[in-house]
């Protein structure tokens, strides 16, 4: 942890309880949707600390509520809770034992740093409203976020502003990093059947190979972000698994392919979705085959609104100083699904340094990931600065 008097002292003294419970969150990972037993663990911990608690939100979901005082202002704090399922190749004492489960993103570190934070609100009370800790499952691609906002999340909890954060690799301890506008991609999945007719390996005249128009139709999808998207824009489009029958001398009756796809604007994401799906069912036919293209936006460009950019990064440069801040950092191709909170509510989203030296070659969604606890500190710090700018009396 820096030596930075403006980490919050308290916080700073309470680091190895805050590892604790996180390594105890790092020991049992839950997949998305899944995350009894780290639901339960936040929401008696809320509880204990006084405040008010909402379970089952969006299924697995947690609301914990801390009102101080008369003001109707009240703004949403967010970590995400689930785990990936990826078996984890670390050693330690701490490492997870659920089989092929562990937490390759850092979000057991992101849970814990939002509970310290809300234990020191509860007894310090030094703000004047509402605080709305969302502890939200499912981030990993399969909709927590929306599931929470469908369950009525912004009625219930009404908020008029929300944020978020997560951790970085390779950002050094001590910093944070944001941009205004656009920051995270948003992303697609995509899966595209094409259907042909089966026939001999030797008698290809006999049939339609699938194969041979799935290749086809992954050149030509080159061609959207190169041709079709503004070049102004950044946009991703990737073809990763083309899947058929495997034999040596069986042309197939289909095949399957599947992708992904970037982009920082929800125009650009319809553009590539249109026309991927005019490229495939066009190949196809032209080829004497069939193409059906199922494409999912799962997650929306986060993109921060200018008022909430400018207080978190207000918030982060009181714990670590300005000059440890980037204001401008670089945009990031992985997403979020907290976007689809702050398509509802204004919001912002930092990045926290992970750390350089001390964790090497361990990116996210790498199974010798773990997360740094020397951080938890700082990121606490981090979201009691918020809300006591945010909600300072009379603000």
């Amino acid at each position: 942890m820096p030596d930075d008097p403006a980490v919050i002292p308290v916080l700073a003294a309470e680091q190895e309880e805050m590892t604790a419970w996180r390594r105890d969150i790092h020991a049992h990972p839950e997949l998305g949707f899944e995350e009894h037993r780290t639901s339960a663990l936040v929401a008696e911990k809320l509880r204990a600390w006084g405040l008010e608690v909402t379970t089952g939100v969006g299924r697995t979901g947690v609301v914990g509520t801390l009102r101080v005082g008369n003001s109707t202002r009240a703004i949403g704090l967010r970590a995400d809770m689930d785990a990936l399922p990826i078996p984890e190749a670390n050693g330690f004492a701490h490492r997870s034992t659920t089989p092929g489960v562990m937490h390759a993103c850092g979000h057991d570190g992101h849970t814990t740093m939002l509970l310290g934070a809300a234990r020191h609100l509860a007894r310090t009370r030094d703000f004047e409203g509402c605080v709305h800790f969302i502890f939200q499952p499912a981030e990993e691609g399969i909709g927590g976020a929306r599931a929470m906002l469908a369950d009525g999340l912004f009625e219930k909890f009404p908020c008029e502003s929300v944020f978020g954060m997560h951790n970085r690799p390779g950002l050094e301890v001590g910093r944070f990093a944001c941009r205004p506008g656009a920051m995270m991609a948003g992303g697609a999945l995509f899966d595209i059947t094409v259907r042909g007719k089966g026939a001999h390996g030797g008698r290809p005249q006999s049939g339609i190979d699938p194969v041979m128009v799935a290749a086809h139709i992954a050149t030509a999808a080159q061609t959207i972000v190169s041709r079709n998207a503004d070049p102004r824009e950044v946009a991703v489009l990737s073809i990763t698994t083309i899947t058929c029958a495997e034999s040596y001398n069986v042309i197939p009756h289909s095949a399957r392919m599947k992708g992904t796809a970037r982009t920082f604007s929800t125009p650009t994401m319809v553009l590539i979705r249109d026309n991927l799906t005019r490229v495939a069912t066009g190949v196809a036919t032209a080829m004497g085959a069939e193409a059906e293209v199922d494409f999912r936006i799962v997650f929306a460009p986060l993109v921060n609104a200018g008022e909430e950019f400018e207080a978190a990064c207000a918030a982060a440069a009181s714990v670590v100083g300005d000059d440890r801040v980037d204001r401008n950092g670089d945009i990031i191709s992985a997403s979020d699904d907290f976007s689809f909170m702050m398509n509802a509510v204004p919001g912002a989203y930092v990045i926290i340094g992970q750390g350089v030296a001390e964790r090497p070659g361990s990116d996210w969604h790498h199974p010798g990931y773990d997360f740094n606890d020397d951080i938890l500190p700082v990121g606490a710090s981090y979201w009691v600065k918020l809300v006591e700018t945010r909600l300072a009396p009379d603000s």
